[in-house]
């Protein structure tokens, strides 16, 4: 079944993403008011990386330090893994909260009735989320079921020692990024940095070149189901994909995107079309040296109005255990207070809290901000923007096709549109 999308919420969203991130530190450490929340908490994650995992141990001490009287147990997953088995997950026997991602993925969980209405925690968050935020997290019946932690960005990232010691310059144009592809490879570097062995890597690829050439209205039509994958204009975007793979890391799907991140770490490519969480394989110097750019513009009618900012958050199971501690943790992620301390260990992305205290933000988490702020239009995501189903078995799939054997582009889009019929069909 369909579910209906929440994009419209996104869009043009420079004014409220830009105050995501000004002013004083509040907290909103309770769900509801009352006696401090007692007994065991599950929480079920995701953040399998190292930087991640540490982030997530810190919200979760900093909560238990505010409530000593309860013990929160952390079950943390593969992030691949934990992402295909979502419907499993919540149907067994699911932790009392949960790690998992606006957009569609929230609404597909919402909309069969497989986890908790959080509307009564809104009640305390509405003032300290922008409205874009609270529209993200809200599904087709009007009820919210997910709360924001951070987001970030997607661009084209480099170390900036690189680009100065070959005197490289950021391409703003797909013409100029051909150019200095061809320069980095004959100074020895892979132009591009690539790694799609988990699949959803090359869909940040694939939203970016759509969105570069057919803009972002026909973007998010064509994620909904209301656009022919056969249109001239799809095929379009492959082919200009494919006069860029060359320039791409060989090999790449037999390299996880933490492999391909590498390869820009010690300098052996030159650039990485990736989400700033990136940075989680940059330490130290490396970490300073970092930068990004956005994707450069293809159609002077859309430039590059359009930043891919994907919104990563918490659930609550259906049947929780603890339902009054699931909801004052939930509560205490989407604070100031809880993000800030979230963002402490894992400086890659940036809060959502209005009244987060940015002022020790890094460079790269600044640049971030303004980066969000600046865009006309803002997308999640392919596997977030369209149906779960649609992006798991039929892009990804597809996808990793085109990327071994471009050469076929009308009968791979033929086969696509065929199966999004079926699926957008029930």
């Amino acid at each position: 079944m369909q579910v209906p999308s929440t994009r419209g919420s996104r869009r043009s969203r420079r004014g409220v993403l830009a105050a995501a991130c000004i002013g004083a530190v509040s907290a909103l450490s309770g769900a509801t008011a009352g006696a401090a929340p007692s007994g065991t908490l599950t929480f079920g994650s995701n953040g399998s990386d190292a930087i991640p995992k540490a982030a997530y141990q810190a919200l979760v001490d900093a909560f238990k330090a505010e409530n000593p009287g309860l013990e929160v147990n952390v079950n943390t997953s593969d992030h691949n893994k934990f992402q295909e088995g979502i419907s499993q997950y919540v149907q067994g026997t699911p932790d009392d909260v949960f790690t998992w991602f606006a957009g569609y993925r929230m609404q597909s969980l919402s909309s069969k009735g497989l986890v908790g209405d959080i509307s009564d925690v809104w009640t305390k968050l509405s003032s300290d989320q922008p409205p874009a935020f609270k529209g993200a997290s809200t599904a087709a019946d009007g009820k919210q079921y997910f709360v924001p932690l951070y987001n970030y960005p997607w661009g084209v990232f480099y170390r900036k020692s690189v680009f100065k010691s070959h005197g490289y310059k950021v391409p703003k144009t797909l013409d100029q990024l051909v150019t200095l592809s061809k320069k980095m490879q004959k100074d020895g570097l892979t132009p591009i940095a690539f790694g799609d062995k988990d699949g959803w890597p090359a869909l940040g690829t694939f939203d970016y070149l759509n969105e570069r050439i057919n803009g972002y209205d026909f973007h998010v039509s064509l994620m909904a189901g209301k656009q022919s994958w056969t249109d001239p204009k799809v095929k379009k975007v492959f082919e200009t994909w494919k006069t860029l793979l060359p320039y791409h890391s060989k090999g790449s799907l037999g390299r996880t995107w933490q492999d391909a991140a590498k390869s820009v770490v010690n300098k052996k490519a030159g650039m990485y079309l990736l989400g700033a969480f990136v940075g989680q394989q940059f330490t130290g110097a490396s970490n300073k040296d970092l930068d990004f750019f956005a994707f450069p513009q293809i159609n002077p009618k859309y430039g590059t109005d359009t930043v891919e900012a994907p919104i990563d958050g918490l659930m609550l199971a259906k049947d929780a255990k603890n339902p009054e501690a699931a909801k004052a943790f939930l509560a205490f992620a989407a604070s100031a207070k809880g993000q800030q301390i979230y963002l402490g260990a894992d400086a890659n992305s940036i809060a959502t809290s209005k009244s987060a205290d940015t002022s020790k933000y890094t460079p790269l988490q600044k640049k971030s901000v303004g980066f969000i702020a600046s865009a006309k239009h803002i997308s999640q995501f392919l596997d977030r923007d369209t149906e779960p189903a649609f992006a798991n078995t039929v892009m990804i799939p597809a996808i990793q096709s085109f990327i071994k054997n471009p050469n076929d582009i009308d009968g791979l889009l033929k086969g696509i549109e065929k199966q999004k019929q079926v699926i957008f069909a029930k």
